[in-house]
């Protein structure tokens, strides 16, 4: 019986395992279906099979699939898991209702600005360059806790911290110090943990784990 589980489903099983094993309630954990470059043949299963949380990289993309989906799946809550430019917030503000990648005080601004216009708060996990790396965004670890500060000043609900560790590396490290970030830091929310390492990250506290390749199958 057990191949026939579906995709979702095998999903769900790993991450009641691993919160098994680390004593957690699987209730505790939001599964985010990755669903950026998937057609809405791809997404329409997994909301025929109940999942309501989506993750996309790109506003434009996102604006040109979802308000049809929604208008048949309303309580569907998008969340963008994706680099955002300052020129984007208004629409990130617009369509989605959680932004992953809050990580500098030119987004702040802008998202702060967005919202207030719109009159609508979007809750924000601030994105943490856990690894320091050159090449990713993210708000240093010694820069955290000022930054913090700001995005409570300026009003922006705070959902958490978010990080991708280095490719390569055993991840469980950077969760555990993500996970001290937060706590540092007063933060609960902790996303974290993609197709190939969230068992791992649920086990180290993940409050949302961010799956794409595991429910979709490998992009082209």
């Amino acid at each position: 019986m057990e191949s026939a589980a579906t995709p979702l489903e095998q999903v769900h099983a790993e991450i009641a395992k691993a919160c098994k094993a680390s004593r957690r309630d699987p209730a505790d954990i939001a599964l985010i279906a990755v669903s950026k470059t998937q057609g809405p043949d791809a997404i329409e299963p997994l909301l025929a099979q109940g999942n309501r949380l989506f993750g996309e990289n790109r506003v434009q993309e996102a604006q040109g699939k979802w308000p049809a989906l929604i208008e048949r799946y309303p309580d569907t809550q998008l969340h963008l898991i994706g680099q955002l430019q300052s020129n984007k917030a208004e629409e990130a503000v617009a369509l989605f209702d959680c932004i992953h990648s809050l990580d500098r005080p030119s987004l702040l601004t802008a998202l702060a600005k967005a919202m207030d216009k719109a009159g609508r708060r979007v809750p924000c996990f601030v994105q943490v360059n856990i690894g320091e790396e050159d090449q990713k965004g993210g708000c240093l670890p010694k820069d955290l806790p000022a930054f913090v500060r700001q995005v409570r000043d300026a009003d922006i609900p705070l959902a958490g911290l978010m990080c991708i560790p280095p490719a390569e590396i055993e991840p469980a490290p950077f969760f555990a110090f993500l996970a001290k970030l937060a706590a540092d830091n007063g933060v609960s929310g902790l996303s974290m943990g993609m197709s190939g390492d969230y068992p791992a990250a649920v086990m180290l506290g993940a409050t949302h784990v961010r799956v794409g390749t595991a429910l979709f199958g490998s992009r082209e």
